[in-house]
């Protein structure tokens, strides 16, 4: 079978085959996955590992890896079925639409013999043999106290936003059989807690990049977006799934920024919503830059939510702004009017009218705007309710010439808009405490 795969032949093969021994064959996971794709054994040095650890670039075959691991366990194929396992992704939408209901997830990877049920509204997978996965959000770690788990997969854990307090949670639930064990399968970031885990004895490490998987990818992908980002540390990190540490002339760092995090934020006494407008709504265009932040009454400020995203019309990046204040009870909205002063103001407006807002306009540069801000941070006066890790990815990725990927650094932007109008602006607005 590799070898028809090998010489452009595999489909002629499998047609060749009855119906039912082609399905047995195309599900058959130790024979289709590549070794990379497989569970350490011990003949590998890996037979010990409480966490096997898959860091993977993007489209490298890893969400695959996580489901036939799952299937495995829950069929026995490798000792005593797991009676019960943890799903545990940065959201519930990510646990259905990846992991469970995904091309590579765990419904598809099954034989309609061996298919589990899945009951979306209970986020449940029950297999034949009375296995059962559930499904949690690391958005919730709560969710987590009192469940009781064999084993757990965990999906992109360096985006988690509360991933320690999730990652702890799941913890005290894995006690359940002679040998609990979890699959944590994510793109990599430098954040403490993969750093923890690639320092932990008991962790098993595998790395696979994007081209690797090249023959289950769309060739418009590998030359488009392999071929633009290959080389670059944006690439290293998407592609090769390498832990790409920060940059030397970078105005923030990790260390920074894990010293700054926290749960939850104290009381506040005014919080902004700050907002960077893309100057183009296209799909590649830039993101819009959208950060909320609070001070409290020592004078701290604190990081609240992070709501940036790429390819937004301005109704619906004016609308996600003035929710963001609604939900967080903010002061006012604080603009940059740069580019289209007057379309910003008819768009806040025309959403709701009641909503204050305070154009800001860029007269410096990125860096100099950004230096006073990044000051803060050292001196302890700014710290992060929860992981933000898009923006915190490019707040240590940002030097003198930007970004790494030449992109406009747009969440650092709002960021620095939120912060000086918060700690180093003009605090015109009486404050008021309450909770976040």
């Amino acid at each position: 079978m590799s070898a028809c795969w090998r010489q452009g032949r595999l489909a002629e093969f499998i047609a060749g085959l009855e119906p039912d021994t082609a399905e047995r064959l195309l599900h058959h996971w130790p024979l289709i996955g590549r070794p990379a794709q497989q569970p350490p054994r011990a003949a590998q040095g890996g037979g010990d590992w409480l966490t096997w650890l898959v860091l993977g670039g993007r489209g490298a075959g890893k969400t695959r890896a996580g489901a036939e691991w799952v299937r495995a366990l829950a069929l026995g194929r490798d000792g005593p079925p797991a009676g019960r396992i943890a799903l545990v992704a940065e959201s519930l939408a990510d646990v259905r639409e990846v992991m469970v209901e995904g091309v590579s997830g765990i419904l598809a990877v099954h034989p309609h013999r061996e298919r589990p049920r899945w009951e979306p509204t209970r986020r449940r997978l029950e297999w034949p043999n009375g296995a059962v996965a559930q499904g949690f959000s690391a958005d919730d770690p709560e969710s987590l106290r009192g469940p009781q788990f064999d084993a757990a997969w965990c999906d992109e854990l360096a985006k988690w936003r509360y991933a320690q307090a999730a990652f702890d949670m799941l913890q005290f639930g894995l006690r359940l059989g002679a040998r609990p064990r979890q699959m944590v399968t994510t793109t990599p970031r430098p954040t403490a807690l993969l750093r923890a885990l690639l320092a932990d004895p008991r962790t098993a490490v595998t790395r696979m990049g994007t081209a690797e998987n090249a023959a289950h990818l769309a060739p418009s992908f590998l030359h488009t977006v392999v071929g633009r980002y290959a080389g670059t540390r944006l690439g290293r990190q998407e592609l090769d799934g390498e832990l790409i540490e920060d940059r030397p002339d970078a105005l923030w760092n990790r260390a920074v920024l894990e010293a700054g995090r926290e749960d939850t934020a104290p009381e506040l006494v005014r919080i902004v919503v700050a907002v960077d407008p893309p100057a183009s709504s296209r799909k590649h265009a830039d993101a819009c830059g959208l950060v909320a932040a609070g001070i409290d009454r020592a004078g701290i400020v604190h990081v609240l939510a992070d709501a940036s995203a790429q390819g937004l019309t301005p109704t619906a990046w004016g609308g996600r702004a003035i929710g963001l204040f609604h939900q967080l009870e903010a002061d006012r909205v604080v603009v940059e009017v740069n580019q289209g002063g007057e379309m910003v103001r008819t768009i806040l407006g025309g959403i709701d009218p009641a909503v204050p807002v305070a154009e800001v306009r860029a007269t410096r540069g990125k860096w100099l705007r950004a230096e006073p801000v990044a000051a803060l941070y050292e001196q302890g006066r700014v710290r992060h309710a929860g992981a933000f890790p898009a923006l915190e990815d490019e707040l240590c990725d940002f030097g003198r010439d930007g970004l790494s990927n030449g992109r406009s650094p747009d969440r650092l932007d709002a960021l620095v808009w939120a912060i000086t109008a918060l700690a180093l602006g003009p605090k015109d607005v009486a404050p008021r405490v309450r909770r976040v």
